[in-house]
């Protein structure tokens, strides 16, 4: 198998993939020229050679005949996945995918023609949307009968230093911009998906997707080092991908995020994902992603970008014996870690 990129989330993908005896890697793509010919070891941080090197020659990659794809650049591109899956690769992806929904219908149906020339499959998860909506749906599995099912991201985003994304999604801009909020829903637009996912999952037939959010302006000035959240900026943003049948609410995916220690949220952090099965009985869980004994990384961001990888990375052989096309969490049988044996 391939790994394509080796940013945040690529680089835990490619280190777990090389310590798996299941996995063979056999090709490294990167972006950035700094990494062109370097070891995937030294890419992943271990000191044992592989022999892999990373290239930016895609046909260099595809004349191995991979089998299957670790795609997690930071958004997708459709050329490179459809390169990807004509060419048979199947592809599980860390890359704001879940059902391909937020693609333009010109671009979703190249995907899944692609998929058909290649006999080739295409999946996508991670931890919120992916991992929380799977943790939702099994929820509902003790449920007689469900009426709604809603996933919050509740959290201090502060620790995921990524000034550019940490923008698209509102912080750090003046809370009264044209049209904010539909950036927003733009760019969270995967969540989306992911409500239309477990709609599916529990037979809802929905009529129609909204989006809602509040921002809250910061009562003084956030440094975080990779970015500034100025006082009267956004520095809270809370807000659900919503889906409907008829006048009801069914599903809800969103967000309750702060950056900085300068603002106060509609509601308190939970401090984890927080995920409500309403029904016969109601269900509730908070997942939270914490370090085991012996972390010796500063600081929590790495656990959150194992927390993302590992989801896609641990479905790769599901993905790869399932059938042609594009398949969700609800498709597949359930996805479990390995070992550590």
């Amino acid at each position: 198998m391939i790994q394509w990129t080796t940013g945040n989330i690529g680089r835990r993908s490619l280190h777990a993939i090389i310590g798996r005896d299941d996995m063979e890697l056999v090709g490294v793509y990167a972006h950035g020229a700094d990494k062109v010919g370097v070891d995937a070891a030294e890419l992943a941080g271990l000191t044992e050679p592989t022999g892999v090197t990373a290239t930016d020659d895609v046909d260099r990659l595809l004349a191995v005949a991979p089998d299957a794809c670790c795609y997690n650049p930071l958004w997708p591109d459709v050329d490179d996945l459809v390169r990807l899956l004509e060419a048979g690769v199947n592809v599980c992806s860390s890359a704001a995918w879940i059902t391909g929904g937020k693609q333009t219908p010109e671009d979703r149906d190249r995907i899944q023609k692609a998929c058909a020339t290649g006999n080739s499959t295409i999946f996508g998860s991670g931890a919120h949307p992916g991992m929380t909506n799977m943790v939702g749906m099994v929820l509902s599995g003790a449920c007689e009968d469900v009426t709604e099912i809603r996933i919050t991201e509740s959290v201090d985003c502060s620790t995921y230093e990524s000034a550019g994304t940490q923008a698209a999604m509102g912080f750090g801009r003046d809370p009264a911009t044209p049209d904010l909020a539909e950036s927003v829903r733009r760019e969270s637009e995967v969540f989306a998906e992911s409500a239309a996912m477990m709609a599916d999952a529990i037979g809802a037939p929905l009529d129609r997707m909204t989006f809602d959010v509040e921002f809250t302006a910061a009562t003084g000035d956030s440094d975080l080092g990779f970015m500034r959240i100025p006082a009267g900026s956004v520095g809270g943003v809370y807000g659900y991908h919503r889906g409907w049948v008829g006048d009801r609410n069914v599903v809800s995916v969103g967000f309750n995020w702060t950056m900085g220690d300068h603002v106060t949220p509609p509601k308190p952090l939970e401090h984890g994902h927080v995920i409500q099965v309403f029904g016969t009985p109601n269900m509730r869980t908070v997942l939270h992603c914490l370090p085991p004994k012996g972390w010796a990384e500063p600081g929590f961001m790495g656990l959150g970008m194992i927390y993302t990888a590992m989801p896609v990375t641990n479905a790769v052989p599901a993905v790869v014996a399932a059938a042609p096309g594009i398949v969700t969490l609800k498709d597949l049988p359930p996805v479990a870690g390995r070992f550590a044996g």
